[in-house]
């Protein structure tokens, strides 16, 4: 059996969920490789060393005696947005690296996608590297990309997406994570929340996604002016003249975890939400009819564990997410690799430069 020792760099609660979806693996999968948890880093020595005793890795130390650790071959990139460009270049640096896992958002500047395009020209094939859109593998998700790319309801003509939360709106909520209310790109509901929905977005309509505008409200005492708490973008799609508008949220009430995508097609249309998780629609014009597409936990015929008729959840999509991270075994999966993240990164950054001009434009004159 394959064996993979792999080290973290972050041990916050992003991390633990890795852990979890590791440990997952094998009770899911049939032949998944040993993952030995060598090594976890962090910026605060107690921290570390605390997940490293309770979550079973072997040793805890500082990034630069991670970068020098010659057993890691696979490496999660879990810290702060504003490192996550800092301790990518890390990893490609490290002698024994094969994986890099590296949660979404990519990077924070212009300057840094421009340098990681050229990092991924270099690494070429050597290095297997997933950005963290795990929203790709629930199984719904996955089901309804494949009716959508049959084609059967046409061309798109517009959309809306959706990702909405309202735990924001707490003052006690807002004052424990100050270091995500930083202005975009680095921060904010566009590049933490949205992310996740611009990614599903691109998976049904390319990548090559364009903004027209951007708007951004809710203001409260110490957020910076450039924190989107809440964002729109309207969007445009080149290829096929869809237009459609994109939404995040941190400040959303009574909205709980809320991802919701609806298509409308010359042909018909399409829709899902998180709060159906187990089941997409579509409908055909002149069936006069939504049809609920009923798809359970359905990851055949890579797997059946618990059952195809479960419920699917959050976490279980991370668990599919990190099988296709060590194994590439699911071919008719969309990857999240980088060109995706870069892709995904493109749109937070220019959504600043947007929200920056509805400020200037419109804010202003309260």
């Amino acid at each position: 059996m394959q064996k993979i020792h792999v080290g973290f760099i972050g041990a916050g609660g992003i991390a633990r969920a890795h852990v979890y979806a590791i440990q997952a693996l094998k009770f899911y999968y049939n032949e998944v490789p040993e993952i030995v948890l060598e090594s976890v880093a962090s910026a605060r020595k107690e921290s570390r060393e605390a997940f490293a005793q309770q979550m079973g890795f072997k040793k805890a130390e500082s990034v630069e005696d991670l970068a020098k650790n010659d057993k890691i071959e696979a490496v999660f990139i879990l810290g702060p947005n504003k490192v996550h460009f800092e301790h990518f270049k890390l990893a490609l640096q490290m002698p024994n690296v094969k994986y890099i896992y590296l949660e979404k958002p990519v990077c924070s500047s212009l300057e840094e996608e421009e340098q990681m395009k050229e990092l991924l020209e270099t690494a070429g094939q050597d290095v297997r590297i997933q950005v963290g859109f795990q929203y790709l593998q629930t199984s719904s998700v996955r089901e309804g990309l494949k009716f959508w790319r049959s084609g059967k309801i046409g061309k798109p003509i517009h959309f809306d997406l959706k990702y909405y939360h309202g735990d924001y709106l707490q003052e006690s909520y807002r004052n424990k994570r100050v270091t995500r209310l930083t202005p975009a790109p680095d921060g904010g509901a566009m590049a933490d929340l949205g992310s996740h929905g611009i990614s599903l977005l691109m998976a049904f309509m390319g990548e090559e996604l364009k903004i027209t505008s951007g708007l951004q409200a809710g203001d409260f005492e110490g957020v910076p002016a450039g924190s989107d708490l809440f964002s729109s973008l309207s969007l445009y799609e080149p290829k096929t003249g869809a237009v459609g508008n994109m939404s995040a949220s941190r400040i959303s009430s009574g909205s709980g975890d809320l991802v919701s995508l609806e298509i409308y097609a010359e042909n018909g249309a399409f829709r899902y939400s998180s709060q159906n998780p187990e089941y997409f629609e579509y409908y055909t014009e002149g069936s006069d009819q939504w049809i609920k597409q009923v798809v359970g936990s359905n990851y055949k015929p890579v797997t059946s564990f618990p059952s195809g008729h479960v419920p699917p959840g959050w976490l279980r999509s991370m668990v599919h997410a990190h099988y296709q991270f060590f194994t590439g075994d699911d071919a008719e999966a969309v990857i999240a690799d980088l060109k995706h993240g870069l892709a995904v990164q493109r749109i937070v950054r220019e959504t600043a430069d947007h929200l920056k001009q509805f400020r200037e434009n419109f804010k202003n004159d309260n």
